[in-house]
């Protein structure tokens, strides 16, 4: 399973991208949680601690395509580096702010530029990805390596910065998401060798979104981030009303574990059915994966329901970003792959809500049925508009 990943990194500068994009997409599962125990530690006010995050997270979201078209546009070494900047200082901002005393709207103010300035580096990473090995069948499994890759941060990045903030110092979280997020970004931002060329081709659509398969992938990107989202919150509460919230991290990282297994398999098969029907399959596992959680009582098994629930995560977020990879020109590329990031959030954003309100009304359990409505909307809508996603199998790779 792991031979195919060995010949990923022969290519020059392949290894130095790779480090820089894991080290600077550490953030993406450290800010939300990080901002949420700073600001609810200093000001004992959950309230305002969520809104700030939720701030920051549907400001990313609009902002990501937008910071994608500039690096498509002018190059990422020209984008990333006083994005990236801008970010770190609006940061240090809020950091400084939440324990200052000032009103209260400075900290949205200070949040909503600290989502607005967050880079998709996984998106950057898997454009370069696209430019060294587009048209072959490694691309693939390379697209399978981020997947996997994105696993570990979020396996990771939310346990480091809850014990940096609870046993260390409020602020500790916070400012290891920023050093790593700066140096990673600014690592990644040096590397031209191996960043997508800049093109003057402009596709008549003006922007991906437009692109009737693009549209479809984030639609159903935005009911599957609904699902991340909502088993988020839902699962924490499950282990709450059952005595063992100290068993919600455990719980998630079986969630983000089977993806990452999963991931790691799905990479290594060369396979022979269209990328159409890996998306439409991987969709509908991942539906029945989640019908047993909505029937599962004790914590420990709820942890190999989610571990097997995880298992479809992965194949088709890759399968996403493979699809997208073919449907957008080269001078959107990294523009199209953000797209897929933003609907993500936005959903994620809506299943935390919807989570939040069933879980209040109907307990954990039956709020586990929204879940499952989300995967069955992804279905629906995958397989109806499944007729924009056929597209020609790549072209084989001149022989040598």
């Amino acid at each position: 399973m792991v031979g195919p990943y060995r010949g990923l990194f022969e290519r020059p500068g392949v290894k130095a991208f790779v480090l820089a994009g894991l080290i600077g997409r550490m953030p993406m599962s450290m800010l939300g949680i990080g901002v949420i125990l700073l600001i609810s530690t200093l000001t004992d006010n959950y309230a305002t601690a969520g809104a700030v995050a939720a701030t920051s997270n549907v400001a990313f979201a609009v902002a990501a395509p937008l910071s994608g078209r500039l690096a498509d546009r002018f190059g990422q070494g020209r984008v990333i580096a006083p994005i990236a900047i801008l970010n770190a200082l609006a940061l240090a901002a809020l950091m400084i702010l939440a324990g200052s005393g000032l009103p209260e709207w400075t900290l949205y103010a200070s949040g909503l530029i600290v989502g607005a300035t967050s880079l998709s580096i996984g998106s950057m990473v898997r454009a370069r990805w696209s430019v060294i090995y587009g048209g072959s069948g490694r691309l693939h499994t390379a697209f399978a390596f981020e997947s996997v890759a994105d696993e570990v941060v979020f396996v990771t990045g939310p346990a480091l910065v809850t014990v940096l903030a609870t046993a260390v110092n409020p602020y500790a979280g916070l400012i290891v998401a920023l050093v790593c997020m700066l140096l990673g970004s600014l690592a990644l931002a040096s590397q031209g060798r191996t960043q997508p060329p800049v093109q003057q081709f402009r596709t008549s659509a003006g922007t991906p979104i437009l692109i009737p398969g693009i549209a479809l992938i984030a639609g159903v990107s935005l009911a599957l981030g609904a699902i991340f989202g909502s088993v988020d919150l839902i699962t924490v509460a499950f282990a709450e009303e059952r005595g063992v919230k100290g068993a919600a991290g455990f719980l998630l990282a079986s969630f983000a574990g089977g993806s990452m297994v999963s991931g790691l398999w799905f990479g290594s098969r060369n396979w022979r059915i269209s990328m159409r029907a890996r998306f439409v399959r991987a969709l509908a596992l991942f539906m029945v994966g989640l019908v047993p959680i909505l029937f599962i009582d004790s914590p420990w098994l709820m942890a190999g329901a989610l571990f097997l629930a995880g298992f479809a995560i992965s194949p088709t977020l890759i399968t996403c970003f493979s699809l997208t990879e073919r449907l957008v020109p080269p001078s959107l590329l990294t523009e199209g792959m953000a797209w897929i990031s933003t609907a993500i959030g936005f959903g994620v954003a809506i299943g935390s809500w919807a989570g939040g309100q069933l879980t209040e009304t109907y307990g954990a359990s039956s709020a586990y049925g929204f879940s499952l409505c989300a995967a069955v909307l992804a279905v629906i809508v995958g397989i109806g508009g499944s007729g924009l996603l056929r597209l020609p199998e790549a072209p084989s790779p001149p022989r040598t």
